[in-house]
C-alpha cells in the first residue's frame, strides 16, 4: 500500500501560495480596471499613429483623464453613503460610455487596422485615423440606440411552456413576470406607469415580480414604485427580493410591496386552485440575503415548500438563475428569474455566463425543471422584449421583459382562487 497523505499535503501546500497570489492580484482589479477603461481608448484614438494637431491631442487626452478621475468619484458619491442622484447619473453614464469606447477600441483597434493593412488602404496615419473615426461612430450609434431602448415600453412576445405535471383544470393559466425594474436616480414614474398599463392589457391570473425593484430605499423611490399598486391580476400578485434590495434596506421594500397589495413570498408559498387542480406558487429570498446580515432573510427553499404536497406542480420565484441547481434538486417544475439583464452589455455577457447558468430565455435543468430567465424590465443597452405563451400540460431587462404564459388557446374563466398559504420558515 502506498501512503499518499504526504503527497497530498505537499500538493496542497504548493497550491496555497498560488491561490494567495491570485487573491492578492484580484484586490488590485478595482484600481486597474478604471485605468484600462480610459487609457486603452485614449491610446487607440489619439496616440497610435494618428498624428493629430497638438491641440486636439491635448484636449482629447484631458477628456480621457477627466473621465478616469471623474467616473469613480461620481459613482462613489452617487452610490456610496451620500447617495447623490445627480452624481450617480454622471458616474453611471461615464461607466457605460467608457465601456463601449473600451470594447470597440480593442476590437477595431486590432481587427480593423489589420484589415486595412492587408487591403493596403492608405498610409499608417490614414489607417490610424480611420480606426479613430470608426470607433467614435460605432460608440455614438450604440449610445443613442441604448438611450432610445431605455425610454420605451417593452414589447410582448409569446412563449410556450409545457409542464407535464400541470393539471387540466389549470388550462388557460396566465402568468405575467415583471423583474429588475431598478427604479433609480432618474425619475421614471411615468415609464413605470406605462409598463404597468402594458401588464394590465395581458389580463393575467398571476403577476410576479422577481426582485431588484430599485436602486435606493423604498422611501426614496416610492413615487416610481407606486404604479405597481395599479397592476391587476384575477387573484394574486407575488414578489420576491433581489440582490439590490439588500443594498437598500430590503425590509422596507418588502413592507412597501405588501402595502401596494403584493404578496411577498419570503421563503413561503401559496396554492392556486381551479377546476380541481392546484399549483404551488413558491418564492425564496435572494441568495445574497443571508450575507446581508438582515435578520430572518435568507434563501430557504425547504421553508418555501414546507407543507406543500410533493405531488403538486411548483412554480418558483427566485431572483437569480443560478438558484436553479437547488430548484432542480428539489424537483421544481418551473423557476422564474431575472437578474442577468440578458448578459448586460456585449461582450460583458461572457463574464455573466461564468456566474449564471442561463442569460435569458427558457432552458432545461435536471429531470424536469425548466428555468425562464427574463431580459429584465431595466432600461439599458440590451434588447428589451416581453414574451408570452401557454403554460400547459405536455412534454416539455442599467431592458425590460414582461412574460405572459397561457395554457393552450383556452382562456381562463372566473377567478383563480388562492386557497392556502404557508408561513415563512
Amino acid at each position: 500500500m502506498t501512503d499518499t497523505s504526504n503527497t497530498r499535503h505537499s500538493e496542497g501546500e504548493a497550491h496555497a501560495p498560488r491561490r494567495s497570489r491570485l487573491l492578492r492580484l484580484m484586490r488590485f482589479i478595482p484600481l486597474i480596471a478604471p485605468v484600462l477603461l480610459w487609457a486603452v481608448p485614449c491610446w487607440v484614438l489619439l496616440h497610435s499613429g494618428q498624428h493629430w494637431p497638438l491641440l486636439v491631442t491635448l484636449l482629447g487626452t484631458a477628456l480621457f483623464a477627466l473621465g478616469l478621475v471623474g467616473m469613480p468619484l461620481a459613482m462613489a458619491r452617487g452610490h456610496g453613503r451620500r447617495q447623490q442622484d445627480r452624481a450617480a447619473i454622471v458616474g453611471d453614464t461615464l461607466l457605460g460610455a467608457g465601456w463601449v469606447l473600451f470594447t470597440w477600441s480593442v476590437l477595431l483597434g486590432v481587427l480593423l487596422r489589420l484589415a486595412l493593412s492587408v487591403a493596403g488602404v492608405g498610409e499608417s496615419q490614414d489607417r490610424a485615423r480611420i480606426v479613430t473615426w470608426a470607433v467614435l461612430g460605432v460608440t455614438a450609434v450604440l449610445l443613442v440606440w441604448g438611450y432610445a431602448e431605455a425610454r420605451r415600453v417593452p414589447r410582448v412576445r409569446r412563449l410556450d411552456v409545457q409542464l407535464p405535471r400541470l393539471g387540466a383544470g389549470l388550462n388557460g393559466l396566465r402568468v405575467v413576470l415583471i423583474t429588475d425594474t431598478h427604479y433609480g436616480p432618474l425619475d421614471r414614474a411615468r415609464w413605470s406607469a406605462r409598463v404597468c398599463e402594458t401588464v394590465n392589457t395581458l389580463e393575467a391570473d398571476l403577476v410576479c415580480h422577481t426582485g431588484d425593484i430599485a436602486d435606493g430605499t423604498a422611501e426614496r423611490r416610492r413615487a416610481q414604485a407606486t404604479p405597481l399598486g395599479s397592476v391587476r391580476a384575477t387573484r394574486a400578485r407575488v414578489y420576491v427580493t433581489g440582490n439590490h434590495e439588500y443594498y437598500s434596506e430590503a425590509q422596507g421594500w418588502v413592507d412597501l410591496m405588501d402595502e401596494l397589495g403584493w404578496e411577498p413570498l419570503r421563503n413561503r408559498h401559496l396554492l392556486l386552485e381551479r377546476g380541481g387542480d392546484t399549483l404551488v406558487v413558491a418564492g425564496v429570498d435572494d441568495v445574497t440575503a443571508e450575507s446581508s446580515g438582515l435578520a430572518g432573510h435568507r434563501a430557504h427553499l425547504a421553508g418555501a415548500l414546507n407543507g406543500a404536497d410533493p405531488d403538486l406542480p411548483v412554480l418558483l420565484l427566485a431572483h437569480q438563475p443560478k438558484f436553479v441547481d437547488r430548484a432542480a434538486a428539489a424537483g421544481i417544475d418551473l423557476q422564474l428569474s431575472g437578474h442577468t439583464h440578458g448578459g448586460q452589455i456585449w461582450p460583458f455577457h461572457h463574464l455573466v455566463r461564468i456566474d449564471q447558468p442561463a442569460l435569458a430565455g427558457l432552458s432545461h435543468h435536471g429531470p424536469r425543471t425548466l428555468l425562464y430567465s427574463s431580459l429584465t424590465t431595466t432600461p439599458g443597452c440590451r434588447r428589451r422584449s416581453a414574451r408570452a405563451g401557454p403554460l400547459g400540460k405536455g412534454a416539455a431587462e442599467r431592458s425590460p421583459s414582461v412574460v405572459e404564459r397561457r395554457r393552450h388557446d383556452v382562456r381562463s374563466g372566473g377567478h383563480l382562487p388562492v386557497v392556502a398559504r404557508n408561513q415563512p420558515a
